[in-house]
């Protein structure tokens, strides 16, 4: 226990972060006088008071990070943040505990599933925190999937290791340096959003707060309508915008130290991004357009938008793909488990994982044929270590597993197989919105009894930290020898 207690240092300094972000809606609620602005005053205190505690208990000890302390203080981290995010919500009057959880943590796992309703009706400092939620979210995981996973070696994240994947040293300053690079990214591309949503036709306030919800992906809107609420230029800029959040941002970065920006399309993972949204896009602008459901303008840009957000896990909504026939259900059932690019703010499987899966089946086959050759795989010009294959399809495994057993639970209390299914999947692979009547496009959560908020709220955690992250805890061999 004695060397858990350096990680209470991290803990109060990420609660401390948390408790300053709250001051930017609780000076909006001053501004535009809501007296909702006092429930934030409170969390503010209470999740500041705790994080101070932490501080003094884990300051005077040796600091120092093992891959056992990086598991734990990985998981605990997100929970505690979300805990306390929660907490701004709960003590709003119109929302219970188990909504603010389940609010919190679709934010923070940058999910976009919601269970509010009359959004545009809402407090600017509740719309503006939900927001920030799935801003925070975004850039944290863009943090552990660059720095802490490859580190970890899960879902066969090594592949992407670089220095700033290094926690051996210390005194390694490429971290610190990296780290700062993608959160000014990450500045950049919210502010260029911004503008672009602001010429689009947005207020600044809408703007800035579907700008932060957009690079996240993660979906939320201040509307019940979604996007479908705001001009169709909208539409181009949030397609845009959810694309590069889908994009690997370390890739981004040293395209543009190097000035090279074409480095970024030569590889494997981007190609196959880019491919997948051009060829779906097409398939399914043509689809729609020659059914007559749309005009071909419309067709293109309903097409790509929902593309775009629901393989990028984003989740926006702009109309109900469910009613477009068989044929679109089952497409974005599919695209909604893929997931974009690794070191991107979006869930999912990654396609990466599906690029060394279908590897792997070429390898067999190829083996099949001939027993006794060699075939080295390759992914972006490198060998493929059998450790990194191992550790994909043990992802895949455990992800797929988690579904099958979330889902199950689910029907157990009740939900219909449709509703449980996909509410399932759309938790795991944080993408938002789900099928059928309930919790389809043009529904939200709020309908669904407590406890499959909480078993979804405990999904959507265990989708973000790559689902090995979690479940390694609750191992008894892991306790054993920590």
């Amino acid at each position: 226990m004695d060397r858990l207690l350096p990680l209470a240092l991290v803990f109060g300094l990420v609660l401390s972060k948390l408790a300053l972000a709250m001051l930017a809606p609780l000076a909006i609620g001053i501004w535009h006088n809501e007296p909702e602005y006092v429930d934030f005053i409170y969390a503010f205190l209470l999740t500041q008071t705790v994080a101070l505690l932490l501080i003094h208990i884990g300051r005077k000890r040796p600091f120092h990070l093992q891959v056992r302390e990086m598991f734990l203080l990985t998981s605990s981290v997100w929970l505690l943040v979300w805990l306390f995010g929660a907490l701004p919500l709960a003590f709003y009057h119109g929302i219970s505990w188990t909504d603010a959880c389940f609010e919190a943590m679709s934010g923070l796992t940058t999910t976009g599933s919601t269970v509010l309703q009359g959004l545009d009706d809402m407090p600017y400092t509740i719309l503006l925190w939900r927001s920030m939620l799935q801003w925070l979210g975004g850039i944290g995981f863009i943090v552990l999937s660059v720095a802490i996973l490859p580190f970890l070696n899960v879902g066969g994240m090594r592949l992407f290791q670089t220095e700033s994947s290094d926690w051996s040293d210390k005194g390694n300053p490429k971290t610190k340096h990296v780290a700062a690079n993608m959160v000014w990214l990450y500045l950049g591309l919210t502010l260029a959003c911004t503008l672009a949503y602001k010429f689009s036709g947005m207020s600044w306030f809408h703007a800035t707060n579907h700008a932060m919800t957009t690079l996240s992906t993660g979906g939320y809107s201040t509307s019940d309508e979604s996007m479908a609420h705001f001009s169709h230029a909208s539409h181009w800029v949030g397609s845009l915008f959810m694309f590069l959040g889908g994009m690997p941002f370390l890739l981004i970065i040293a395209g543009l130290r190097q000035r090279q920006i074409s480095k970024v399309f030569n590889d494997t993972q981007v190609r196959g991004f880019i491919w997948l949204v051009v060829v779906v896009g097409t398939m399914m602008s043509l689809w729609l357009w020659l059914e007559g459901k749309f005009p071909l303008e419309a067709a293109i840009r309903i097409s790509v938008f929902n593309i775009i957000s629901i393989v990028t896990t984003t989740g926006f909504g702009l109309t109900d793909f469910s009613h477009w026939g068989s044929f679109t259900t089952v497409l974005f059932a599919f695209l909604m488990v893929c997931g974009a690019c690794s070191g991107s703010t979006s869930g999912g499987v990654k396609l990466f994982r599906f690029q060394i899966a279908w590897g792997i089946l070429q390898r067999q086959l190829n083996q099949l044929i001939h027993p006794r050759a060699c075939y080295p795989q390759r992914y972006n010009g490198r060998i493929v270590s059998e450790d990194t294959i191992r550790s994909v399809i043990a992802f895949l495994m455990a992800f797929g597993f988690t579904i099958i057993l979330l889902a199950a639970c689910l029907a157990l209390i009740g939900l219909d197989p449709v509703t449980a299914i996909s509410g399932a999947v759309t938790a795991v692979a944080n993408v938002g919105p789900g099928l059928g009547r309930v919790i389809g496009p043009d529904h939200n959560f709020h309908e669904l009894p407590d406890l499959a908020k909480w078993l979804l709220s405990f999904g959507m955690l265990l989708g973000r930290l790559e689902v090995l992250t979690f479940v390694v805890l609750l191992l008894p061999r892991y306790w054993r020898y920590s």
